[in-house]
């Protein structure tokens, strides 16, 4: 059975995983350097740009900024 959260625990857990997105875009980042192949690097970078989207949402989510995400 699932456990419910609290809306105020939520924020906790919103921001491990933004910080955790945030970990993840920076080694990315750091692998698009570390190799010359450019299939590689696109793939790291796509990645960091997708979660970037991902960390983003969380934030609009703790926020309010978002419609979707208003209370």
């Amino acid at each position: 059975m699932a456990t419910t959260v609290k809306p105020q625990d939520i924020r906790v857990l919103t921001a491990y995983g933004r910080k955790a997105m945030q970990e993840l875009i920076s080694q990315l980042r750091r692998d698009v350097e570390k190799t010359d192949e450019p299939r590689a690097q696109a793939l790291f970078e796509t990645t960091a740009e997708v979660l970037e989207g991902l960390a983003k949402a969380f934030a609009d989510y703790d926020e309010g900024t978002e419609l979707a995400f208003q209370r």
